[in-house]
């Protein structure tokens, strides 16, 4: 009986083993890509992110471990619009591996200033359009790759995109009701072009993004007298880099600074943004109380 039982948990294992190993299996750039692959994938493939929760996603030095990691993958899946500046060489190791880039079909937004004025600012999951555009390529990419599970693909995508859509309306219209001369989203690093753009926000930024230079005295003193110019009453900064310049502007302007706002990086699971539809929310929840408490 012993022996019979053994038997059959081995024989299960070495099921469950081999499905698992013929799942089909993705490996995204980054965390923000990887959740929106999971939820399209759902239970019919895998998704890795090379880098890991809260990593700088611009300047990234791959390890001879993420290149191995990514080696037995079906599909790569990034961002695209100079965002991956380290991607390419790592896309030459992996041998052939059929690539798609996510940002395939929307219309970028140049960056205004700085070294890489006029390139495309990579953000654009930031957009709420946007975001639908990169889960129906999502599911696109995965049906062309594994059209086995094609109809489960594109169903989980209609799915996800209505929870995208969900969680975005009813933030955006919470800001409309601002007075406009109240929307101004005051950051760090020029990286919520498109979010400011689809909720009718005026852009202000310390440095644009991948800026050789960030925080120097020069930058502050010019939003320092922007913000000031324009009464604008809150200034907020993003997680992966350090918030004292922002800060320093709320000093010595009056404004308050609202807060960290998300958006290259995910947080591990025990963290405030563990998924891409907490960093939309958590984001745009905190700009709109910083907005909102600054007018009370």
């Amino acid at each position: 009986m012993i022996r019979t039982i053994l038997l059959t948990t081995l024989l299960c294992s070495a099921a469950h083993t081999a499905l698992a190993e013929d799942k089909f299996k993705a490996v995204t750039t980054f965390t923000v890509l990887a959740d929106m692959a999971r939820n399209v994938a759902g239970d019919a493939a895998e998704v890795r992110s090379i880098t890991k929760p809260g990593a700088e996603i611009h300047g990234y030095d791959p390890t001879p471990q993420d290149i191995v990691g990514a080696l037995d993958a079906d599909l790569i899946l990034w961002n695209g619009l100079n965002l991956e500046l380290w991607f390419e060489q790592f896309l030459r190791n992996l041998r052939g591996i059929p690539s798609v880039v996510l940002s395939d079909g929307i219309a970028p937004i140049p960056i205004a200033t700085g070294s890489y004025e006029g390139l495309s600012n990579p953000h654009a999951w930031m957009g709420r359009d946007n975001a639908l555009t990169y889960v129906d390529n999502i599911a696109t990419a995965f049906a062309t790759h594994d059209p086995e599970n094609a109809n489960t693909y594109r169903a989980n995508a209609e799915t996800y995109k209505a929870e995208i859509r969900a969680t975005i309306d009813p933030l955006r219209d919470a800001l409309a009701a601002l007075p406009e001369s109240r929307r101004w989203l005051a950051t760090c690093e020029g990286a919520f072009s498109y979010l400011a753009r689809d909720f009718g926000l005026q852009e202000l930024y310390l440095w644009p993004m991948n800026a050789d230079q960030t925080g120097t005295p020069q930058q502050v003193r010019a939003v320092i007298d922007q913000v000031r110019a324009h009464d604008i009453p809150t200034v907020f900064c993003e997680s992966t880099v350090s918030s004292a310049p922002a800060e320093q502007v709320a000093r010595e302007t009056g404004a308050k600074f609202g807060g960290v706002l998300y958006v290259d990086s995910l947080s591990t699971a025990d963290g405030p943004v563990p998924t891409y539809l907490d960093l939309l929310r958590v984001t745009t929840e905190t700009i709109v109380n910083g907005l909102t408490e600054a007018q009370q």
